[in-house]
């Protein structure tokens, strides 16, 4: 169970170091925004897949915990 959870803590652990650093380039792009502005379907297509991998490694965070106080 150890083992587990060491696994879903540098799951949680990637996911929250890359991704958020990863949006501000993909802000930042020129794709990101028309003429006007407006975010474009680039810029919403990676913040709902960015914010699908913080809310995983949020479970893995928790499931981990659970695993390590025997909860499972």
């Amino acid at each position: 169970m150890i083992a587990l959870a060491v696994v879903l803590f540098l799951n949680a652990a990637f996911n929250v170091l890359v991704w958020p650093r990863f949006y501000k380039r993909v802000a930042t792009d020129p794709r990101a925004r028309d003429a006007d502005g407006k975010a474009t379907t680039f810029l919403k297509v990676h913040a709902v897949l960015i914010a699908i991998a913080l809310v995983l490694a949020l479970i893995s965070m928790i499931v981990g915990i659970a695993g390590l106080a025997g909860a499972l």
